[in-house]
């Protein structure tokens, strides 16, 4: 190891004066945006442009009431979007807070983790494989240090560095290890004097959003051509010029359910903060639609299927005695058992003391803090330590008689791991741990490779240990032999909810497979123990992937994408991060290292991939809600259109008038349509396939239904303003009151039906009865009714109005009851 001389770091309160002095270590935050940014921003989306244009026109025209209804209707749907861009905003300072990376650096003369933003200049930093650096550091220890400074200069091959060198903030130690002091934090370091460039930097529109884009651009041209043609026939028909024209831009404005775009990113948005309180954080909204299509889980073990809490079960020595040891995660507290009886051997401590040596990692006692023992480092050589102190043995002590003086870190390609270490005596002692087939020989060993072999068939994650003792300091490049020291076998013991996960999986057709570096034996028994695989299956059945390479999981997940999978991907290391992009959707562990985090578009705090399959369900919730309105919207928005079409060819030159469209539109697109995207989860959401990703926004029946609400709205408002018409009664208004409140009945048709016990959405009945009431006061109210051109009906005739609303929801209900169309998509419709 290359080394310079480091003092002992800083005390607590000497970080403390110097943190008050130069403040935080954070980047520059993304700049406000104050209230004019976010309004300007709304009103250039091109639905709201339509809206204003509209708007000039009537106001040319010198239509006053019209031109305020719509600017009315442009108010609501701005605040509506700034409303939903504040909490996406909120939300993003959240994810930051929840997933602040820590630093492990030396204060009070201990290792301490403490938030990363803590960091002050003269800090003693230590890094390892993974970690994203802090701050800007100046190297003082570096083992085969390379970091990976694409961040910075977008140099993608890995820089190695030496002592005295500088590591810049916001790159990542790709290998080695690493240690040194803060040079610069916060905006003074290179990572802050590019962060606003990165802060400004914003996701682009998501597949879904594009997609309904396009069909906001076709629903536009068509209102267009038919208003144009209802234009046409009001002027054959001899109404005026004026407000035909006036007729045909408010039928275009209330027949394009110009809020969508913002009720779909805000349906996204709740959607995130509903993932957010199941400890599923998604990094990019559409990761929240991406999840209602995932058909495969790529998952790896450790931390994810298992608690993460690594412990060594069992124990070998190479004089064939098995040892039991017990205890809880990482406290030191635990007994050493001699299977068959009797007393632990010399062999045993030697085999410990070889795993504390030969190890990187620190154990942390309960504080403040943290209520039970942590790891700070790899979890498997915590476990190690863990196992040195049920021995018996004082890791730190025995460090400090055998000091290192010279290491290989562990490889993918070796699967093994050496250190040199200086004795007393002078002679120095080589420790070498890794996997038992690169340590062990097939005949010398064979005892000990079958005594690996069962430890595997248990489940349990074996490590070999070998020593030897030379007189000089040796040539890593030619060791000596080494002599067996034995095995330990370490269990991370399954998540009390795995099984049901996988089962949850299996139910909602997401196939769940196990990718691991694990022994093939190893990876087998766990996914007997998992249920996914039969029991006399082996790995090779395409559920189980053992002794996986880092670049080979990349493979793995092109693969499974060329079979029309969509591919979600869980990793919590650096070398996961490939992986992690290459899958439709990245998932990385809350404890994981940040690189990870930095790749995945979801982030399970808990480390629980139960907690996906929530997600999963909340994905689909999503999408089933965006379809949900969009049946609802496109129904009235059609039904309209034929209402003013059909209408003078029924004698009614014109059906409702421009001030009367607005009002309506303003009423069912508005709150409650908003409201529509909190319904909650259909009782089958985790029970139906996922749906197909080529599937268009409109497929799966919607298209369908859409036609067949807006035929039950057009032809019972038609019917409802014949029958006023020939009775003489004030035609007009009854139409008005029929189609405004039958739109709302379809608000509560579509609603979902979800599993027992589960609450429903009262904010869509609040908005209804809220919206019906204020379609009620357009013919009731005086004011209302100068402004909406509405003549006062008399009671029985209101009551005729409601009862007739009633018959289009209604019958959708009873059609969707009898079960003649499926409602929510499915990954056979395309």
């Amino acid at each position: 190891m290359n080394r310079l001389a480091a003092g002992p770091g800083l005390t607590s309160a000497e970080a403390a004066v110097r943190l008050a002095g130069d403040g935080p270590n954070v980047v520059a935050a993304p700049p406000r945006r104050g209230v004019a940014g976010r309004v300007t921003r709304q009103l250039a989306d091109p639905m709201i442009v339509l809206l204003l244009a509209g708007a000039v026109v009537t106001a040319a025209l010198g239509d006053l009431p019209d031109t305020v209804i719509i600017l009315l209707v442009v108010s609501v749907n701005t605040v509506i979007g700034v409303v939903q861009e504040v909490r996406a905003d909120r939300a993003i300072a959240a994810l930051n807070q929840m997933a602040a990376p820590v630093a492990r650096v030396l204060r009070d003369g201990r290792d301490q983790l403490v938030p990363a933003a803590e960091l002050v200049r003269g800090d003693y930093v230590r890094l390892e494989a993974g970690d994203v650096v802090p701050a800007d550091l100046r190297l003082a220890e570096t083992q085969q240090a390379a970091f990976d400074e694409s961040s910075l200069t977008g140099e993608s091959v890995a820089v190695h560095r030496s002592v005295a060198e500088t590591a810049g903030a916001g790159t990542v130690l790709v290998a080695g290890r690493a240690a040194g002091t803060v040079l610069r934090t916060g905006t003074a370091s290179a990572l802050g004097r590019i962060s606003e460039l990165v802060a400004r930097t914003r996701p682009g529109p998501t597949p879904l959003q594009r997609r309904i884009a396009a069909l906001g651009r076709i629903l536009g041209v068509s209102a267009v051509l038919v208003s144009a043609l209802v234009f046409a026939l009001g002027l054959l028909a001899g109404q005026p010029l004026v407000r035909m024209a006036i007729t045909a831009v408010s039928l275009v404005v209330a027949a394009v359910p110009e809020s969508l775009p913002a009720v779909v990113t805000l349906a996204l948005a709740l959607g995130a903060r509903r993932m957010a309180r199941t400890k599923a954080i998604p990094r990019r909204l559409h990761a929240v639609e991406t999840l209602g299509s995932v058909t495969v889980i790529a998952s790896d073990k450790t931390g994810t299927l298992t608690e993460n809490r690594m412990t060594v079960q069992q124990a070998v020595t190479p004089d064939g005695a098995r040892y039991t040891v017990t205890g809880s995660g990482y406290d030191p507290a635990g007994e050493v058992c001699r299977a068959g009886g009797g007393v632990t051997g010399a062999e045993l401590r030697e085999l410990a003391r070889g795993g504390a040596l030969c190890n990187d990692a620190s154990l942390l006692a309960p504080d403040g803090d943290r209520a039970g023992w942590a790891a700070a480092g790899d979890p498997m050589e915590a476990a190690l330590l863990t196992f040195a102190a049920r021995c018996g043995l004082d890791a730190d002590a025995e460090r400090a008689a055998a000091a290192r003086v010279a290491e290989r870190p562990f490889d993918q390609a070796g699967r093994r791991m050496h250190t040199v270490h200086r004795l007393p005596s002078g002679e120095h002692l080589v420790v070498c741990k890794g996997a038992p087939e690169s340590l062990l020989d097939p005949v010398t060993d064979a005892a000990l490779l079958a005594a690996a072999t069962d430890l595997a068939a248990d489940g349990l994650r074996v490590l070999a240990t070998a020593t030897a003792t030379v007189p000089g300091l040796p040539d890593l490049d030619a060791l000596p032999a080494l002599r067996p020291a034995g095995l330990v076998g370490i269990g991370d013991p399954l998540r009390d909810t795995a099984a049901d996960t996988a089962a949850a999986f299996e139910r909602c057709g997401v196939r769940l497979v196990l990718i691991t570096g694990d022994h093939p034996r190893t990876a087998t028994a766990i996914g007997r123990e998992l249920g996914i695989l039969s029991a006399g299956a082996m790995a090779p059945e395409g559920r189980v992937w053992a002794r996986v390479q880092p670049e080979q999981k990349l493979d793995i997940i092109a693969d499974l994408q060329q079979r029309g999978e969509v591919v979600a991907m869980t990793g919590d290391g650096v070398n996961d991060a490939p992986a992690l992009r290459r899958a439709d959707i990245g998932v990385a562990m809350g404890s994981g290292t940040e690189v990870a985090r930095q790749a995945a578009e979801l982030v399970l705090v808990d480390d629980n991939l139960g907690t996906v399959a929530a997600a999963i369900g909340e994905g689909r919730r999503v999408y089933d809600n965006i379809r949900r309105f969009l049946r609802y919207a496109l129904s009235g928005g059609l039904a309209e259109l034929v209402v003013m079409l059909a209408g003078p060819l029924l004698g009614m030159p014109l059906a409702l008038l421009p001030a009367q469209l607005l009002w309506i539109n303003l009423l069912t697109h508005g709150v409650p349509g908003v409201a529509i995207g909190a319904e909650p989860a259909e009782s089958d959401v985790l029970d139906r396939p996922p749906r197909s990703p080529q599937e268009s926004v409109l497929g799966g029946g919607l298209l369908r239904s859409v036609i067949t609400g807006a035929g039950l709205l057009a032809a019972t408002t038609l019917v409802a303003g014949v029958v006023a018409h020939r009775a003489g009664l004030p035609w007009q208004s009854v139409m008005f009151l029929v189609l405004g409140l039958a739109q709302l009945g379809v608000a509560l048709a579509v609603r979902a039906a979800p599993a027992p016990g589960t609450a429903r959405n009262t904010s869509l009945l609040a908005a209804v009865a809220l919206c019906a009431l204020l379609q009620v006061a357009g013919v009731l109210f005086g004011p209302l009714r100068a402004l909406l051109g509405t003549e006062p009906l008399t009671a029985t005739t209101m009551l005729a109005c409601v009862g007739a609303a009633t018959l289009p929801g209604l019958l959708l209900r009873l059609r969707r009851a009898g079960g003649s169309v499926r409602e929510t998509p499915s990954r056979e419709a395309e």
